[in-house]
C-alpha cells in the first residue's frame, strides 16, 4: 500500500484559509474590490445607486450615489431601487432573504457578491430553482479589500455573484 505525501502548497493553503477564517471572528465586513464590482455591474448592464450594507467611507471609495450603514439597520429600510450587498457573512441567511424580500416587493434588482454555500438552507430557498435569480460564479478565490487596500490572503472559499431580478431586463 503507498502512502500519500503530504502537498506543501496544499498545507500553506489549509493555514491561511485558517487564519483568514479567525480573521472573519474579528472582522465581517469586507469591502469589495471597486474593480470587479463595476467590471461586473458593466457586464450585467445595472448599475445600482444603492449599497445596503457599508460604511460612509466605502460607499465613497465604491462611488454608491445612496447606502445604508450599519447604524441605520438596512434590515429596517425600504430597498425601493436597484442595490447592491456584500452583507456580513456570519449574517448572511437574514441579509440574503431580505435581499429576496425586497427585489420582489419593490420590482427591482438586487446584485449580492456571496459566498457560494450551495449545500445552505438559504441558498435552496431563495436562490435554487428561482426563475428570477440568475447566479455567476467567480473563477478562483476573491482579495477582498480593508480599509480600501487588498487583505493579505484571499477568501477560503469560492463566491459568486447573485441576482435577483425584481424587475426583468
Amino acid at each position: 500500500m503507498s502512502e500519500l505525501k503530504s502537498n506543501p502548497s496544499g498545507d500553506g493553503a489549509v493555514r491561511r484559509s485558517v487564519r483568514h477564517l479567525s480573521i472573519i471572528n474579528e472582522n465581517d465586513g469586507w469591502e469589495t474590490p471597486k474593480v470587479m464590482l463595476w467590471d461586473f455591474f458593466q457586464k450585467i448592464k445595472i448599475f445600482p445607486r444603492l449599497d445596503v450594507c457599508t460604511t460612509k467611507e466605502i460607499a465613497r471609495r465604491q462611488r454608491f450615489a445612496k447606502f445604508f450603514t450599519k447604524e441605520q439597520d438596512a434590515l429596517k429600510q425600504q430597498w425601493d431601487e436597484d442595490f447592491f450587498m456584500n452583507c456580513p457573512y456570519s449574517e448572511a441567511p437574514e441579509w440574503i432573504a431580505y435581499a429576496y424580500e425586497q427585489a420582489y416587493k419593490h420590482e427591482v434588482n438586487g446584485i449580492i457578491l456571496s459566498f457560494s454555500k450551495t449545500d445552505t438552507k438559504w441558498w435552496h430557498q431563495f436562490v435554487e430553482n428561482n426563475k428570477q435569480c440568475e447566479v455567476h460564479f467567480i473563477k478562483g478565490r476573491v482579495k477582498f479589500h480593508v480599509d480600501g487596500k487588498e487583505s493579505e490572503n484571499s477568501a477560503p472559499y469560492p463566491s459568486c455573484w447573485i441576482i435577483f431580478k425584481g424587475r426583468m431586463r
